[in-house]
């Protein structure tokens, strides 16, 4: 009987011993291993902790050959709510597209009005040509001044120092382009604008003979708005055409002299038009020379 008792006990106690090392064999055999288990002296485990697997990282998973670049990527905002700074982004972004419109906006308003100020300059109706000295006010000044059968003409520059080159020949030559009354505006050095009005074609004669009507004015901008003479009926001595001249007025002095070479020039009272000097001085240099004719119809027109 106590030999019986004696076996059942050393049975007990041979399974207690066994039953730890089946559960570290059990946990040994789990994929996940972080650390290899430390096995008691004396026992064998029944697989080596470095034989184990560990987890594959995300980044491999991505890379292996099983993934499909048709697998829709992980939408975190959609898995865990929109972000805290997202909520701010977009006001950021519509602040700063407001500047850059409002930016925009005001670029553009002060393109426009650079451009308007520019523009303003040469606005002149009916001119065909730019000019070196007709403003708009000038312009419409000297429309009003104009004999009626030339009002509301397209003026077309005949001559001009800039694009013909500095010669009175020229000048006597284009101004047969068209015929009918004509407009001869020069310019000193210092700003100063004035002229008169002519008769195109300019015939040079041999002597010094007076040419031109009682409509025959000068005019100047130096005192401020600009000036206009008119024939005063004291004589007839309205404009002289030479090959080595062209005047204007009579009579104590030439209300407007241009010398041959169209760089030197005079200017004094004359009885003809009982005007004042025309220029910042009695002798000046020229700044430019143009001269205008007016396009009305077949009548005035000699060269279609």
């Amino acid at each position: 009987m106590h030999s019986l008792k004696g076996k059942v006990a050393d049975k007990l106690s041979f399974l207690f011993a066994k039953s730890p090392s089946s559960s570290s064999h059990s946990t040994s055999d789990s994929p996940v291993v972080q650390a290899g288990p430390q096995a008691r002296p004396g026992h064998k485990s029944s697989k080596r902790w470095y034989d184990a697997k560990p987890l594959r990282s995300l980044a491999a998973k991505w890379r292996s050959k099983s993934f499909s670049r048709k697998d829709k990527p992980l939408d975190c905002n959609g898995e865990y709510g929109p972000v805290s700074e997202s909520k701010e982004m977009p006001k950021a972004c519509e602040e700063d597209k407001g500047h850059a419109s409002e930016r925009d906006i005001n670029g553009s308003h002060n393109y426009e009005e650079t451009t308007i100020s520019h523009a303003s300059v040469d606005p002149v109706p009916n001119l065909m040509d730019s000019s070196s000295f007709i403003t708009a006010d000038l312009y419409e000044f000297l429309e009003a001044c104009l004999p009626n059968i030339v009002k509301g003409c397209q003026w077309a520059l005949l001559y001009s120092t800039s694009k013909h080159g500095i010669s009175l020949r020229t000048l006597l030559r284009k101004s047969a382009d068209l015929s009918g009354p004509c407009l001869l505006i020069v310019g000193d050095m210092q700003g100063a604008v004035f002229g008169g009005l002519l008769q195109c074609p300019l015939t040079p004669t041999a002597k010094r003979k007076y040419q031109g009507t009682n409509q025959t004015f000068v005019f100047t901008t130096i005192y401020g708005q600009p000036r206009l003479f008119r024939a005063t009926g004291a004589n007839r001595y309205f404009y002289l055409c030479l090959n080595d001249l062209l005047a204007l007025g009579g009579g104590g002095n030439f209300a407007l002299c241009l010398d041959e070479d169209l760089l030197h020039g005079t200017s004094g009272p004359c009885e003809t038009f009982g005007n004042l000097c025309l220029a910042h001085s009695p002798e000046f240099e020229l700044k430019n020379v143009e001269l205008w004719g007016f396009r009305h119809s077949s009548k005035y027109l000699k060269h279609g």
